[in-house]
């Protein structure tokens, strides 16, 4: 294992400075990128951690607040261990904050996270890769075809949404990728219906997208987040052997 070396960044956009963690080899040396996006309970301890451990693998590790335009992490007060549940206010806080993250937001902001990357002297040159969490596995897939030169491979975990019925629905970018993907879907979960799942695999494979998608028996949505109510730990390690395996084959 790489020593680490976590460091708090600010990344110029086109709207504003984003906070960010930066998780990279101890010793300085440039490693392949990830960009990795957070769920809705953005930057905190635990995805800083998860960050840390993916750069021990010898990788160098960024995670924005995709939300900074509501102020720096934590955008609204965390409990240590999160339980939505019997915090429903949360809930009422978190909402508005996501939906203002429209899909041509977040694709801009995706831009400035990439071309920081770029210049990054951590960074090793070429092509990123990509890991997402609940809303960040939409994210981590409108990304791969909003920047498919730029992009590798993407994962996405728990992902929520990824292939409605609406216009502007991620797997609609299926067409202009070029990266590998990966997907562990959470088992019966009401935001990624039987549905959504079927027409996500169907958009990919008609598209000719290196992919594969599975559903992690079991496993609620949310069961990668060990500091929430979610955590499901087989789920969880599975996630980290399937996606330092996609790395391996990437990079």
């Amino acid at each position: 294992m790489t020593s680490v070396q976590g460091t708090a960044v600010d990344i110029p956009t086109e709207d504003g400075v984003a906070d960010a963690h930066l998780a990279h080899a101890g010793d300085g040396t440039p490693r392949p990128g990830v960009l990795l996006y957070q769920d809705a309970f953005g930057l905190r301890p635990h995805l800083r951690a998860m960050a840390d451990r993916l750069a021990g693998a010898g990788y160098t590790v960024l995670v924005p607040n995709v939300f900074y335009r509501h102020g720096r992490a934590p955008v609204v007060e965390l409990p240590e261990f999160i339980d939505p549940a019997a915090r429903p206010e949360m809930w009422q806080r978190l909402r508005p904050v996501m939906e203002s993250l429209t899909n041509d937001l977040a694709m801009r902001d995706a831009g400035a996270w990439l071309r920081w990357m770029e210049h990054s002297p951590l960074v090793a040159d070429g092509p990123v890769a990509l890991t997402g969490y609940c809303m960040g596995a939409r994210l981590s897939l409108l990304t791969a075809g909003t920047y498919p030169d730029r992009v590798a491979a993407a994962a996405g975990f728990h992902g929520g949404r990824l292939a409605t019925d609406a216009p502007d629905s991620p797997h609609l970018v299926a067409d202009r990728i070029t990266a590998e993907l990966y997907f562990g879907h959470a088992d019966d979960d009401p935001s990624l219906p039987p549905e959504q799942i079927e027409r996500l695999e169907r958009a990919l494979t008609s598209a000719g997208v290196r992919h594969r998608c599975e559903v992690y028996e079991g496993a609620p949505h949310g069961f990668t987040q060990a500091d929430t109510a979610a955590y499901h730990e087989e789920g969880a390690e599975r996630h980290w052997t399937e996606l330092l395996d996609l790395l391996k084959r990437t990079f």
